[in-house]
């Protein structure tokens, strides 16, 4: 069934997937509605009660020592979301934005919250509904928590802000009355708990996570299919050169390349042709294998985000409410910067050996692919157009999460700009994205210039996906569109899928 069941304990990145992709529908357990009923009652009684107590009975961030009057805890509550929705620039994509929702209820689902049931259904109803709150992209220092996104994700629960429903930008009530979701009214807690989190800097991280590692995987494809183009020598890939250094990503990728080009006449032994390959192509494995290694680390970080209590204060089953820190994104700042950097380094390689297919100086091959020379220019210009994508990458991929600025009075004197740092990821494997599409694109033209050889089990599945979409340029034509097509099978996934039905890749 398209279902996913939260517990706030299991939540997977394939899971994330299907509902922000393929719109599972998602349920929160009996179990998890058990522990946020209990969780609530605790706040309850703290508000019954008239305790001090951060964020139920006073004011938040420096205004910690204001305290609140039961009778004042709605307005509180409300004050809180619409002061905060601050946030600035492009709308998140729909993705992102259904990720946020998915990973907030998630982390309400722990019970540790003190949110009522009724609210955070009330979220879930509007994923399951596709009622999607316009969330600004900028405006979150990362700590406490996504503040302001988290803000904007809120309006429209309370008939506030703006929403996207059926393909139009409505007023957030109009688009709850459409889909028939009755807005709420705040009550003590509960609009903490909502804002008071990291998941939209997670969300962001966490499906460029996932997409980074199917790209750290087609990027073995690519740089095969390079190999291949010009001859490359295998034996840089034999097994006995790994082990003997033995970084995980390092081991897998050389098998990988193996694996791809098994039965090729293309490729080459030491000495055939030439002696050795330039570094681009030699060492493969080991620049591959380190983004693998980083991209793996960056994965268990987010798979423990996804699954963690990130509000402040926190409601513990003794019936406790401690202040802490959870909110901080540092765990994920950290993380983003690192997957940035790691996916950043396949579109530097990938612009290296792009060149050595277009460079005659380089190859035994037609200048920059093409007949004619001269008249056609070929692929002359996809190299710049991919070099600006890799300079614009070395700019991004500077860490964000070594800055800080401190907030709200220096109260909160330290912030993570986790949500800046998932962002710049996220465009950098973009960019990354279409830098590999040039170079598979080319190495399918260098291909095409060979004749009487055969391509390996793994390649020749790759090359078949782009020349079912894409043909050879025998003289020029407007390229963004052959661009394009390729890059839209690497986003489908089908030259991926294409290629591990014959050849399963490790990462």
């Amino acid at each position: 069934m398209n279902k996913v069941i939260i517990n706030g304990n299991d939540l997977t990145l394939q899971q994330i997937i299907d509902v922000v992709r393929n719109d599972f529908v998602v349920e929160i357990s009996d179990e998890a509605k058990e522990r946020v009923i209990k969780s609530r009652k605790i706040v309850d009684k703290i508000v019954e009660n008239e305790e001090v107590i951060y964020g139920i009975t006073t004011g938040f961030g420096k205004f910690a020592d204001v305290t609140i009057s039961k009778d004042d805890c709605k307005t509180l509550q409300r004050n809180l979301i619409i002061s905060h929705s601050c946030g600035f620039g492009e709308k998140l994509d729909r993705e992102y934005v259904r990720g946020i929702m998915l990973l907030r209820a998630n982390a309400l689902s722990k019970g540790y919250s003190g949110i009522r049931l009724s609210t955070l259904e009330t979220l879930i109803s509007m994923l399951n509904k596709k009622v999607h709150p316009c969330i600004p992209e900028k405006g979150s220092l990362g700590a406490s928590g996504d503040l302001a996104p988290l803000s904007h994700m809120v309006l429209p629960m309370l008939g506030e802000g703006e929403a996207e429903f059926e393909g139009e930008i409505l007023s957030g009530r109009e688009a709850m009355k459409k889909a028939n979701i009755e807005v709420i009214e705040l009550t003590a807690k509960e609009g903490l708990a909502l804002i008071n989190g990291t998941q939209v800097m997670t969300s962001v991280a966490a499906i460029t996570t996932y997409d980074a590692i199917n790209l750290v995987k087609l990027s073995d494809v690519s740089a095969a299919m390079t190999v291949e183009a010009l001859r490359g020598i295998k034996d840089a890939y034999d097994s006995r050169t790994h082990i003997i250094r033995n970084h995980e990503g390092q081991g897998k990728t050389a098998k990988n390349i193996l694996n791809l080009v098994k039965n090729s006449t293309f490729v080459t032994n030491q000495g055939d042709i030439r002696v050795q390959d330039a570094y681009t192509l030699r060492c493969v494995p080991q620049i591959h294998g380190a983004s693998k290694d980083a991209v793996r680390y960056v994965q268990k970080v987010i798979e423990t985000e996804i699954n963690s209590v990130t509000d402040n204060p926190i409601v513990t089953e003794e019936g406790d409410v401690i202040s802490g820190g959870n909110f901080h994104g540092q765990p994920v700042a950290l993380a983003s910067d690192f997957l940035g950097i790691a996916v950043a380094e396949m579109a530097n390689v990938s612009e290296r050996r792009l060149e050595r297919l277009i460079n005659y100086q380089l190859n035994d091959l037609p200048a920059f692919l093409v007949k004619h020379g001269g008249l056609n220019s070929g692929f002359m210009i996809t190299q710049y157009a991919a070099a600006a994508l890799v300079s614009e990458n070395k700019i991004l991929a500077h860490p964000a999460s070594v800055d800080s600025i401190p907030s709200s009075a220096n109260q909160e004197d330290h912030v993570s700009m986790g949500t800046i740092a998932a962002r710049k990821a996220r465009d950098i494997l973009k960019n990354t994205q279409r830098v590999l599409a040039t170079e598979l694109l080319a190495a399918c033209q260098a291909i095409d210039f060979r004749e009487n050889l055969e391509l390996g089990e793994g390649t020749k599945e790759c090359y078949k996906t782009i020349r079912n979409k894409v043909s050879f340029i025998e003289k020029d034509v407007v390229m963004y569109k052959e661009l394009d097509g390729v890059l839209d099978l690497i986003k489908s996934g089908e030259i991926l899928s294409a290629v591990e039905n014959v050849t399963k890749l490790d990462y």
